[in-house]
């Protein structure tokens, strides 16, 4: 246990183990006070925690790309040649 005095703006030093990271301040009375770490995730990816069946997709994906398992690229020729079938018929 160490003991702090908090500034005249009520500011308390953590020390070096929490330099630069988020944490959570969390009052439970009018004497005590929990500080713990937190990890921030940003709202327009929150999705992807919230949805098991995504982030198992994301890991499963992830695992191939380490195992240099990639997907076959477009056939581009066959594609060129799709497109201009289009035009002609237009």
């Amino acid at each position: 246990m160490v003991t702090k005095v908090a500034d005249s703006k009520g500011r308390v030093t953590l020390g070096r183990r929490f330099a630069n990271k988020t944490v959570i301040v969390r009052e439970t009375d009018e004497t005590e006070v929990i500080v713990t770490l937190a990890r921030v995730v940003p709202a327009r990816e929150a999705w992807l925690l919230e949805n098991p069946k995504a982030r198992r997709a994301v890991a499963r994906g992830l695992g191939q790309a380490k195992a240099r398992r990639f997907a076959k690229g477009p056939n581009l020729a066959a594609d060129a040649r799709l497109a201009d079938a289009i035009d002609e018929d237009a």
